[in-house]
């Protein structure tokens, strides 16, 4: 354990002034270091009695870090301190140290524990920032004194262009003065001769300057940046810095908003002709749109835990903007514009604490499940001929509302229906595969216009005019690998809905009771399954397709280049197998979730059919329990 003395006094006067000038220089180090002996706690070295206390730094290999503010090495001097909000109740002086493990940080950054105190959350973001892993070549202040020297000896910073990496993107000043405006700007400038990879970083302005608030020179706010953008952790990222990644994180949004959010997702896809274009604003509700008093709360947590707290901020504005408007007050022209303002609004509606808590009471896939999805909307994004160093653009929605045709559903209708499409799909229009009217009613011509797809969308028209179906997330021609046996295949991505007389739909149970995905208890020595398991199965007695309880379940399949979240493998162990029963198709007919009853059942003459409740999907009967098939349609997606 080190110990680091730091020979510079408190402020114990106002709000501006928790900010004292540092006499010794804009980066001092004068600092004294100890080495702890034996096993003992250390104890500080006594000065005279007359010298002001010096307190200490304590930096642990443990992730255990003493925060001290009771100085803050000149903090503040790009602020204007008019604009500042005031803070709350100062903290009493035994919170002014914080000795916690990074668990017990995360805590309090939540319950904002340093936002009554300017020196102290200083000192922790300095501290936070220093721990996160980075590249080992990362440039810091040294290296930013000597660039800056060489680019603005002799020219001013207006005569030096903002890096490319900034085309179109929003730069929030907040509180800053205009020595403070001008800073950032020089920040930009060197972070873009430094990090030629960058092609595009819409939110790296807000950082800048939110850091700036908080650092006690330029020197100091350009390597803690530098630190994020440099940041190596394997499932843990920071700032997009490619328009690829951008648009990958703007699709994971929406991918995110269509299973938590599902009403207000609804409401934006009935009102908007593209979703995705009100999704890709995502980032700039909290890095522009945002107060200062909000975004800063932010970004206590943001340094803690990464992209993750981002997206549940926003998935929180999200709610609370479905909560306070009606369908009939949002135009289509206005969504957009709407959701902007009401951000800028926020204080009318949620406080900051109120707007954390609700953010963190949203059940979130894990880091590494998000960073799969993210992975794969940058891989659909890739195939769409998406690149590392394209520029902005702006991807309009696949479906062609003039050429698009389907015999059962309308254009609208089919709108709604691709806006529950993860975003790495929907990317690619439509293309019909399989149509009864035009295809006829057989089994065998449906599998045979279907494999090779992978996912594919089911509509049934009945003959009572109403209409429902499934999204499918598997090849159809998996259904060969059980070697003619009843299995189910698929992934926690199918889901099935129904369209008229009402539109619903209905997610694998585990999104909405996510607690059913604790592991069944294991022996140490039990193994888990391999992920490159066949699906295991057996015969139903009698040869039937009477019941999907007959049916075998999946284990862990990862077929070779699939990123899904839902391929993590506590998915596949959960104490109910019936909650994994997504799709089966054999020469009898076709079953989509199973479990107590099946969501769908199609004969063999693609002329019968049944829907049931079933635990796979938690799901009501989508049509009249019995019925006759008017019209089946097969949908695939082009190119995908």
């Amino acid at each position: 354990m080190l110990q680091v003395g730091l020979g510079l006094p408190g402020s114990p006067r106002g709000a501006a002034e928790d900010f004292p000038l540092d006499q010794l220089g804009k980066r001092s180090r004068s600092y004294s270091v100890l080495m702890s002996s034996g096993g003992g706690d250390m104890e500080a070295t006594q000065g005279p009695a007359d010298s002001p206390q010096v307190p200490a730094l304590i930096i642990s290999e443990a992730e255990t870090w003493d925060i001290d503010a009771s100085s803050c090495m000149g903090c503040g001097h790009f602020v204007d301190w008019d604009k500042m909000p005031e803070l709350d109740q100062q903290p009493s002086a035994q919170s002014q140290s914080l000795t916690q493990t990074s668990k017990e940080l995360k805590k309090l950054a939540r319950e904002g524990h340093w936002a009554t105190n300017h020196a102290l959350r200083a000192r922790t973001y300095q501290q936070i920032i220093q721990h996160i892993p980075c590249r080992l070549v990362t440039p810091d202040a040294l290296v930013y004194r000597d660039v800056a020297s060489r680019l603005f000896g002799k020219q001013s910073v207006s005569s030096h262009p903002l890096p490319e990496f900034l085309g179109g993107c929003r730069m929030p000043t907040y509180c800053l003065t205009m020595d403070g405006v001008t800073a950032v700007k020089k920040i930009l400038i060197c972070l873009g001769n430094l990090f030629p990879d960058i092609t595009y970083s819409p939110s790296l302005p807000a950082v800048v300057a939110l850091l700036l608030h908080y650092s006690e020179d330029e020197a100091q706010c350009f390597e803690n940046v530098s630190r994020l953008i440099a940041c190596n952790d394997s499932h843990t990222s920071y700032i997009d810095q490619s328009f690829l990644a951008h648009q990958a994180s703007c699709m994971t949004f929406g991918d995110l908003a269509n299973k938590h959010c599902p009403a207000a997702h609804r409401l934006i896809a009935s009102t908007s002709e593209n979703v995705f274009e009100v999704y890709s604003e995502w980032l700039g509700w909290i890095f522009g749109d945002l107060p200062f008093d909000y975004a800063i709360r932010v970004l206590d947590v943001y340094l803690l835990e990464g992209q993750k707290v981002l997206y549940r901020i926003a998935l929180a504005l999200l709610r609370q903007h479905r909560l306070s408007v009606t369908s009939g007050e949002l135009e289509v022209a206005s969504v957009k514009g709407d959701l902007k303002a009401f951000v800028q609004n926020i204080r009318e509606h949620l406080t900051v604490d109120k707007l954390l808590e609700r953010a963190f009471g949203i059940r979130l896939f894990s880091r590494k499940e998000i960073w799969l999805l993210q992975m794969a909307n940058r891989k659909a994004l890739a195939e769409k001929g998406v690149t590392v160093v394209q520029r902005r653009q702006l991807f309009h929605l696949a479906v062609d509302m003039l050429n698009f045709r389907s015999a059962i559903v309308t254009a609208q209708e089919m709108r709604i229906m691709w806006s529950w499409i993860p975003e790495r799909f929907s990317l690619f229009p439509p293309v019909l595969l399989f149509s009864t009217s035009e295809n006829g009613y057989s089994l065998q011509r449906f599998y045979s216009c279907c494999e090779g797809y992978e996912p594919t969308v089911l509509l049934i028209k009945t003959t009572q005019e109403e209409v429902c179906g499934a999204f499918l997330s598997s090849d159809w021609n998996e259904r060969k690998k059980s070697g003619g046996a009843s299995s189910f295949f698929g992934t926690g991505e199918c889901f099935v809905f129904s369209v008229r007389p009402e539109t619903e739909r209905y997610e694998w149970v585990f999104i909405k009771k996510p607690e059913l995905t604790k592991a069944v208890p294991r022996s140490p020595r039990q193994r888990l399954p391999s992920p490159a398991s066949p699906v295991l199965s057996t015969s139903p007695p009698g040869g039937h397709l009477a019941s999907s309880n007959h049916l075998t379940v999946p284990v862990l399949q990862r077929a070779k280049g699939r990123l899904s979240p839902y391929l993590a493998i506590r998915h596949f162990l959960l104490p109910s197998k019936t909650a994994s029963m997504f799709m089966s198709g054999t020469r009898e007919g076709i079953i989509i979730g199973g479990g107590g009853g099946q969501a769908l059942y199609i004969d063999a003459d693609l002329y019968y059919g049944r829907t049931e409740h079933c635990e796979t999907f938690d799901n009501p009967p989508l049509c009249q329990e019995n019925f006759q098939v008017q019209l089946l349609e097969a949908w695939g997606f082009q190119n995908a």
